[in-house]
């Protein structure tokens, strides 16, 4: 079913499952490769993603102009067609540049934008709720969800700080934690209420976060494993525990795989070898995969396979020279 972008906007509740945060693929000279993009994008939904985004930690957003990440998401919301919901990172260490992207965002008819914690700075809980606040007070139709990453970031937000802004802003929504600290996914939906909606963006908590009320999640093994990572979410809603168990530890080798090195540099290599970007390159400061990192990429990368999403036929031709 299609619908018009922004359908999603009046009912983020049911912004759940699987929302795959691809990769900003570029060209071998580092330019923004919105041909790739697209690709990625039709690919994901064929594959059972239940929403995109771009723009997160995965998808390289502060080695790029505010005008590249606004570029990608209106190819982003072209490609989907409103065939699931775009949810954007449109955040930044700048309150001015944040406000600029979510505009942007907003205009071009996203569903929802993922505002990341402001970078450096460190500001108090104070501030991040002005933070917040402001935010979503410039685009009121707009649902917001923090982004909760202290590990890029040095900066987390507080349970305490989450359900004040839930219980004063009426289109902060939810959030993404990106965080090791389970308890702390608790912590945070006991303060703002189960209307709440929580996604994990750590890979291996997205199926226990589930027990807890969670929404769902927004993982970077989706880049590479869309299928079964949203088969995992599936089979959990339909009270297969066990098959859910059987795709969360069978995934295990291709989590490793995304952080041999910095994230996204192993994924954008797996994506190039299976034909679905043109280039692996990522932007300074990162690196290319080392050949000591790809060795253990492809011991990773085979055991885990027979998780692996299927490509076109397109996409392997265009690896292996055919036509």
């Amino acid at each position: 079913m299609t619908t018009a972008p922004g359908a999603w906007r009046t009912r983020p509740q049911e912004l759940t499952g699987s929302i795959a945060p691809v990769v900003t693929p570029f060209t071998a000279e580092g330019v923004v490769d919105h041909v790739s993009l697209a690709g990625l994008v039709d690919w994901q939904i064929s594959q059972g993603s239940d929403g995109i985004s771009i723009g997160g930690s995965t998808g390289e957003p502060s080695a790029q102009t505010i005008d590249e990440r606004a570029d990608a998401i209106r190819t982003v919301i072209r490609a989907a067609e409103g065939r699931v919901p775009v949810v954007p990172g449109t955040g930044s260490a700048k309150l001015s540049e944040t406000i600029e992207l979510t505009g942007a965002a907003h205009d071009a008819g996203v569903d929802a934008a993922l505002v990341i914690t402001p970078y450096y700075a460190r500001p108090t809980q104070e501030a991040l709720y002005v933070w917040y606040k402001t935010v979503a007070e410039e685009y009121p139709d707009l649902p917001i969800i923090a982004y909760n990453v202290p590990s890029r970031t040095a900066v987390g937000i507080a349970p305490e700080t989450v359900g004040r802004l839930f219980r004063d802003v009426p289109n902060f929504v939810g959030i993404k934690e990106t965080t090791k600290d389970f308890e702390h996914f608790s912590r945070t939906i006991h303060a703002a209420g189960r209307d709440l909606l929580v996604w994990s963006g750590i890979e291996l908590l997205c199926l226990p976060l589930l027990t807890l009320g969670g929404t769902g999640f927004v993982s970077a093994t989706a880049n590479i494993a869309p299928a079964a990572t949203k088969q995992m979410y599936t089979a959990y809603r339909e009270g297969r525990l066990d098959d859910a168990l059987d795709i969360h530890y069978g995934l295990h080798p291709l989590v490793d795989l995304l952080f041999v090195e910095t994230n996204p540099a192993p994924v954008k290599w797996v994506l190039e070898q299976r034909g679905l970007i043109a280039s692996s390159y990522v932007r300074p400061p990162l690196i290319t995969p080392t050949d000591a990192g790809l060795v253990t990429i492809r011991a990773l990368l085979a055991e885990g396979e027979q998780y692996l999403s299927p490509v076109p036929e397109k996409a392997t031709a265009a690896t292996t020279g055919g036509n």
